[in-house]
């Protein structure tokens, strides 16, 4: 297996700059090609998507108020729990507004179903250039990029929608003003939402990636944890309702996952301070 990477790596540092751009290319058209073919299954059931799906935390039957109300009548909450979303009429301002729709709606959906091939194919490219201690160190990285994307997307559409979407559109300063709202506008924000904390679930894979080059250290996230900790707060006051038991269902995850990745910056350092040992064991 040593030394398959070895030749690879090998006739990867012979190829020229061309050479690189043509693999590139080929790595970025197989992107799209996936990318296309998933965005058609979006493009073909466009209204089950958005009903079912992006229309579901307006559904009085969205699993997460479900949920939570079973679980305030478990703890002896009563119905403290239990969230009756805010009635929608959307509206649709442009003759265009619904075509356009459709096509935003495929290839969001399109670029969520074929992350982890498109992340696949830019591993594959940058792979060979790796040394062997940073294969081994990056190993499972497909499948930890993937998951915590995934992660991020559940918890975001699951918890941080229903409560943002709610909280806005039940926020009012006059009763002379009625809220109506138009759908792109609605679809935009879901998507801002979900693709955003996907994102930000990457955080573990980031830091570990970041302690290896030696950007940060777990000594340096823990310094900085207040300030975390603070930042956090007042993302969960923002995109919640002010009500403590809300911001608290929010604020839990993210700093979960802030304390996962100075656990996984530890071990990232651990396992090279480890190496560098055996190292200097054997020179």
């Amino acid at each position: 297996m040593f030394k398959k990477i070895f030749s690879n790596n090998e006739e990867k540092a012979e190829m020229s700059f061309f050479d690189h751009l043509e693999d590139l290319r080929w790595h970025i058209v197989r992107s799209i090609i996936a990318l296309i073919v998933v965005s058609i299954f979006g493009f073909v059931y466009t209204k089950e998507i958005l009903d079912d799906v992006i229309f579901g935390p307006t559904n009085p039957t969205f699993p997460s108020y479900v949920a939570l109300c079973k679980l305030g009548n478990l703890v002896g909450l009563g119905d403290k729990l239990c969230i009756t979303p805010v009635p929608i009429v959307f509206q649709n301002h442009i003759l265009v507004g619904q075509v356009m729709l459709q096509f935003k709606l495929a290839f969001i959906f399109g670029l969520v179903v074929a992350f982890p091939y498109i992340f696949w194919e830019f591993w594959s490219f940058i792979k060979p250039a790796l040394k062997e201690r940073e294969l081994k160190g990056a190993r499972g990285v497909i499948f930890w990029v993937s998951f915590q994307f995934f992660m991020g997307i559940a918890f975001s559409y699951f918890l941080m929608a229903p409560f943002t979407i709610n909280f806005l559109a039940g926020y009012t300063v006059t009763d002379r003003a009625v809220n109506q709202f138009f759908i792109d506008d609605y679809f935009g924000l879901m998507s801002q939402i979900v693709l955003g904390m996907g994102i930000l679930f990457e955080l573990p894979v980031l830091v570990f990636f970041l302690t290896k080059i030696g950007f940060i250290t777990p000594t340096f996230l823990r310094t900085y944890r207040r300030h975390a900790i603070v930042v956090i707060l007042v993302l969960a006051a923002v995109i919640t309702p002010p009500d403590v038991i809300d911001q608290l269902i929010v604020f839990t995850p993210l700093y979960l996952l802030y304390e996962i990745s100075i656990y996984i910056s530890g071990r990232a350092l651990k396992g090279m301070e480890q190496a560098e040992k055996e190292a200097e064991e054997w020179s």
